[in-house]
């Protein structure tokens, strides 16, 4: 699968237009905590895109709003599919290094391969095989899609999808947006029903 998707400016393009519709579902919202109006509060990421993504590396704007009202002023991050959270490495990155991880045992090849060095590798597959099985998303995941064992994460969810690989990897980062974010409450309800 990791040999077929392409993951090019159009990809990346795609993914930067969903977030920002999600931005904006988000910003018509109230803040969670007053009630205030949400602003625009956009902030600059470094986005490592690795081998696999270098045309990702362009799109660096993180989508955030910022309550309006005096003395409040939170930050609320809408869910996001280009950033896997608080990781420096863009999520489809993430995915499909650690499918190379796993499919190729020699950590020279995948380093060649992915770009990704051997030890953020491994920790990705400990938080699939770890923290992520016990998340809210993980268990609806499991629920949507029958059949997906926790000991081959990530691959056992893209294998359940349909479609092409780069509709597949697409459609796994909508499934993974509700963890790239802990600032809004329920964060899944800006992502249903887009294109």
């Amino acid at each position: 699968m990791f040999d077929q998707v392409n993951l090019g400016r159009e990809f990346f393009e795609l993914l930067e237009r969903l977030d920002e519709s999600i931005a904006r579902r988000a910003a018509a919202a109230r803040c969670a905590v007053c009630e205030g109006p949400l602003h625009w509060g956009n902030f600059g990421r470094k986005p490592r895109g690795g081998l696999i993504a270098r045309a990702g590396e362009e799109f660096v704007i993180r989508f955030s709003l910022c309550c309006g009202r005096e003395g409040c002023r939170k930050r609320a991050t809408p869910p996001s599919l280009r950033f896997l959270g608080r990781r420096v490495y863009l999520g489809a990155v993430v995915i499909l290094a650690s499918l190379v991880a796993q499919a190729s045992g020699m950590a020279s090849a995948i380093r060649q391969a992915t770009g990704v060095p051997a030890r953020t590798r491994r920790r990705w597959l400990g938080w699939w095989q770890g923290p992520f099985v016990s998340t809210e998303v993980s268990v609806a995941i499991r629920a949507r899609l029958i059949g997906v064992e926790t000991a081959l994460l990530p691959a056992s969810i893209l294998d359940r999808l349909p479609g092409a690989p780069e509709a597949r990897l697409r459609t796994m980062l909508d499934l993974l947006a509700p963890i790239t974010t802990g600032s809004v409450p329920d964060g899944a309800r800006f992502l249903r029903d887009m294109a």
